[in-house]
C-alpha cells in the first residue's frame, strides 16, 4: 500500500501549487493536509514526496520566466568565454544566483535529521506561521521600496538566498515569505523582490526534489501518486506565478500576513484540542 494514494496525490499537488510562491508556507500546509488526512507527516517518504512535487512548481517557474531565465543563461554562457561581457548585469545575477543557493545546501544536508524528525511537527508550523507573519509585516513597512531589479546587488542575493534556511529549518515559516521579507528590508520593492524570490528558488527547490526522489519512490510512496502529485502542482502553480506577480505589484502583504496568523491559531487550537496530531 502506498503511503499516499492518487487522491490524496491530487490533493497535495494543488495546494503545493496554490502556496509555493505566495508566502504563506507551502510546506506549513502541506503538513497540515497530510495531517487532515491522516497521511504520517515525519514519515520519510512522505517528507521526500513533499519535496519531489515542488519540482513541479519549480518547472512552472522555467516555463513562466523562460525568457528571462534564457537571457540569464545567455549571458553567463557569453561570459565565461569572453571578459567584456562580465561586466553585464545578467552575467552577475547568474553567478549570484548560484552563490546565493550554496548555504541551503549546506544547511540542507547538514541538518537533514533535524528537518526530517523534531522540525517536522505540525507545533513547528504553527508557531513558524506567525513568526514568519511578524517579520513580513516589518519588511512591508520598514522597506524603502526604491530599489528594482536591476539595482540587486551580490551582497542582497547572498542575504536573501540564505534567508531561505529559516524556510527549511521551520516549515511553516514560508521560503517565499522569508525571501520576498529580506529583500523587502533591503530597499528593494515588492516586485523586484517577488521576482528575486522566484530566481532563488529554482536552484534550491529543483536539488532539494532530486535529491528526495529516491526516497519517495524506493519508500512508501508510489511512482502513479509521485507523477500526478508533480504535475498537478505544475499546473496550479503556473496560475498561482501569474496572479501574485500581478498582486504585489498594487498591493501589500498584508492580507497574507492576517492569512497566516488565522491559520497558525486555529492549527493550534487543533493541535491543542487534540483534534489534529502533531
Amino acid at each position: 500500500m502506498s503511503a499516499i494514494d492518487i487522491g490524496q496525490a491530487v490533493v497535495l499537488g494543488v495546494v503545493e501549487g496554490v502556496t509555493e510562491f505566495l508566502p504563506v508556507s507551502s510546506t506549513g500546509h502541506l503538513k497540515i493536509t497530510e495531517g487532515l488526512m491522516d497521511i504520517p507527516v515525519d514519515d520519510k517518504s512522505v517528507v521526500a514526496f513533499t519535496a519531489v512535487i515542488q519540482v513541479g512548481a519549480i518547472a512552472a517557474v522555467l516555463l513562466y520566466f523562460f525568457r528571462d531565465i534564457r537571457r540569464f543563461a545567455t549571458a553567463w554562457g557569453r561570459g565565461l568565454v569572453n571578459r567584456e561581457e562580465r561586466y553585464h548585469h545578467d552575467y552577475k545575477f547568474a553567478w549570484w544566483v548560484i552563490y546565493a543557493t550554496i548555504p541551503i545546501v549546506v544547511v540542507g544536508l547538514a541538518a537533514k535529521p533535524l528537518i526530517e524528525g523534531p522540525l517536522a511537527s505540525l507545533w513547528v508550523v504553527a508557531a513558524s506561521l506567525i513568526v514568519g507573519s511578524g517579520l513580513m509585516w516589518l519588511a512591508d513597512r520598514m522597506g524603502r521600496h526604491k530599489r528594482g531589479e536591476d539595482d540587486t546587488s551580490v551582497k542582497d542575493a547572498m542575504l536573501v538566498g540564505s534567508s531561505q534556511i529559516l524556510a527549511l529549518l521551520f516549515p511553516g515559516f514560508s521560503r517565499s515569505g522569508a525571501t520576498m521579507a529580506t529583500g523587502l528590508m533591503l530597499g528593494l520593492d515588492r516586485l523586484a523582490a517577488t521576482r528575486l524570490s522566484f530566481f532563488l528558488g529554482i536552484p534550491s527547490l529543483t536539488g532539494a526534489g532530486l535529491y528526495e526522489l529516491k526516497d519517495a519512490m524506493g519508500g512508501g510512496v508510489g511512482t502513479v501518486p509521485l507523477a500526478v502529485g508533480t504535475v498537478v502542482s505544475f499546473a496550479v502553480a503556473y496560475a498561482s506565478i501569474a496572479w501574485l506577480l500581478k498582486f504585489v505589484a498594487k498591493h501589500s502583504f498584508n492580507a497574507f500576513v492576517i492569512y497566516r496568523i488565522v491559520i497558525g491559531l486555529v492549527l493550534f487550537g487543533l493541535l491543542g484540542s487534540g483534534a489534529l496530531n502533531a
